[in-house]
C-alpha cells in the first residue's frame, strides 16, 4: 500500500499530446468527447497496393513551433513529437525551463520503435545517391532513446533518466516508473510519457502479414477502429506523443500547482506465453490489475471506470473482457470500459502515456469518452463499453490497462484529486 504522506503522495500536474486528433490537449479531448475518428487514409506514402490503406496519422504538425530549424533536421519524426508534448506539459503545470533545480527532475520517456523512419530514409539514400550523401546524424537519431535525450537536452532535467521500449505496453510503463522515482525519494518532478511515429510502408506491410489490421474500411477508415463490437477486424496503426508532468504532492502544493489527478497504484507483468496473442485464460492481465489495485490499496469494487487496451482485435478485446471480470466478478458490470484506440488508433508506445492523459482528465471534468464504432453487441465482450456517446459522470478511482507484444502487460491506478 502506498505510504499516505503527501512527502511520497504522487500527482499529475501538467499534459501534453500530439495525435491524430489534433496537436494539443484540448484538441485530443473534445475530439474524443465528440466521437470524432481520426483515422483516415495514409497520406505518408503510397499504400495503394497494401490491404490496409488507413491510419491514425498527426496532421499539420510543425516541429519549428518548439524547435530550432537546425535541430529539427538532426531529429527523427519521433523526437520532434516527444520534444512538442513535453513543451506543452510542462508549460501547462507552469513549470519554466531550464529546470531551477534539474538534478531533482526526472524523465522517462518510452517508444516502441523509436526513429527508424529516419534510418529507413538514410538507408535509401545511401543506395540510391552514395555514401556522402548519408546525414552523420543517421545513425544516432533512430536510436530509441533520442526522443529521451532531446527532452532533458531542452528542458535541463539532470536526475534519473530512462527510456522504456516495452511495444504497447511503454507508455503506462513510463508513467509507473515515474511514480516510482517520485514515492522513493529519488525527484521532485518527473516528465513521464511515451511516443511513436512510424507509419511506414514495411509496418503496415508487417502487420497485414500478421492479419492485424482492418483490411475492409479503406473507404470508410473512420468506421475501422472498433473495439470490442462484433465486427471487428484489427487494430489501425497510429502515431503520436503524450508528456505527463508528475510531481511529489508537497512540492506541487507549494508552488500552487493546479493538480489534475494522483496516482495512487501501479503494476506490470509477464505473459510468458507468445509473442502476439495473449493467454486465452487472461491470467497475465488478472495478476497485473489485481497488483497494481493492492498497490493502491484499493478494492476491486471502488474502480468506478477502465480505459481499456481496447485495440479492436479479435483476441485482445475478447481476453481483456474475461480479465475484467474474472478480477472484478459482479462489479464488472457496474464498470465503465471505453477504448481511446476506437477514435486515435494504436500509437504503440504513446498509447498508454495518451490513456494516463484521458484518465486524469476523466478524473477532473468528470466525464468519460464513449468507445465508438460500437454497432454490433459481442457475447464475447458483454462490458458497459459506453457505446458512442461520451457520459457524465464523477469517477473517484479509475484504471488504465496496457497489454502490448511480448506479453508485456502494465496497469495504473489513479484517484479523483480531492483537495485535503
Amino acid at each position: 500500500m502506498s505510504d499516505p504522506s503527501s512527502a511520497s503522495r504522487v500527482v499529475i500536474t501538467g499534459l501534453g499530446a500530439i495525435t491524430a486528433l489534433g496537436l494539443d490537449v484540448p484538441q485530443l479531448w473534445e475530439g474524443l468527447l465528440a466521437g470524432r475518428s481520426g483515422i483516415g487514409r495514409i497520406t505518408q506514402f503510397d499504400a495503394s497496393g497494401l490491404p490496409c490503406q488507413i491510419a491514425g496519422e498527426i496532421k499539420g504538425f510543425d516541429p519549428s513551433v518548439y524547435i530550432e530549424p537546425k535541430e529539427v533536421r538532426r531529429m527523427a519524426r519521433v523526437s520532434q513529437i516527444a520534444v512538442a508534448s513535453a513543451h506543452q506539459a510542462l508549460r501547462d503545470a507552469g513549470v519554466a525551463w531550464p529546470l531551477e533545480n534539474g538534478e531533482r527532475a526526472g524523465i522517462v520517456f518510452g517508444t516502441a520503435v523509436g526513429g527508424l523512419d529516419r534510418i529507413d530514409d538514410e538507408i535509401q539514400v545511401l543506395r540510391t545517391r552514395g555514401l556522402a550523401r548519408v546525414s552523420p546524424y543517421a545513425a544516432p537519431s533512430g536510436l530509441p532513446n533520442m526522443p529521451t535525450f532531446h527532452i532533458t537536452e531542452t528542458i535541463g532535467a539532470l536526475g534519473p533518466n530512462l527510456t522504456i521500449t516495452t511495444a504497447c505496453a511503454t507508455g503506462t510503463q513510463t508513467v509507473g516508473e515515474g511514480f516510482e522515482w517520485i514515492r522513493r525519494g529519488r525527484a521532485d518532478l518527473v516528465l513521464a510519457g511515451g511516443c511513436d511515429a512510424f507509419v511506414r510502408d514495411f509496418a503496415i506491410a508487417g502487420f497485414c502479414a500478421m492479419r492485424a489490421l482492418p483490411i475492409h474500411y479503406n473507404d470508410s477508415p473512420e468506421l475501422a477502429s472498433r473495439p470490442f463490437d462484433k465486427d471487428r477486424e484489427g487494430f489501425v496503426f497510429s502515431e503520436g506523443a503524450a508528456a505527463l508532468v508528475l510531481e511529489r504532492l508537497d512540492h506541487a502544493r507549494a508552488r500552487g500547482a493546479r493538480i489534475y489527478a494522483e496516482i495512487v497504484g501501479q503494476a506490470s507483468s509477464s505473459d510468458a506465453y507468445h509473442l502476439a496473442i495473449p493467454r486465452p485464460d487472461a491470467a497475465g492481465a488478472v495478476r497485473t490489475m489485481r497488483w497494481a489495485l493492492a498497490d493502491a490499496g484499493v478494492p476491486p469494487e471502488a474502480v468506478d471506470y477502465i480505459n481499456a487496451h481496447g485495440t479492436s482485435t479479435e483476441a485482445n478485446d475478447q481476453t481483456e473482457t474475461l480479465a475484467i471480470k474474472t478480477l472484478f466478478g459482479e462489479h464488472a458490470r457496474h464498470l465503465a470500459v471505453s477504448s481511446t484506440k476506437s477514435m486515435i488508433g494504436h500509437a504503440m508506445g504513446a498509447a498508454g502515456a495518451i490513456e494516463a492523459l484521458v484518465c486524469a482528465l476523466s478524473l477532473h471534468t468528470g466525464h468519460i469518452h464513449p468507445t465508438i464504432n460500437y454497432t454490433t453487441p459481442d457475447p464475447q465482450c458483454e462490458l458497459d463499453v459506453v457505446p458512442n456517446r461520451a457520459r457524465e459522470a464523477s469517477p473517484r478511482v479509475v484504471m488504465s490497462n496496457s497489454f502490448g507484444l511480448g506479453g508485456q502487460n502494465a496497469c495504473l491506478v489513479l484517484r479523483r484529486w480531492e483537495s485535503t
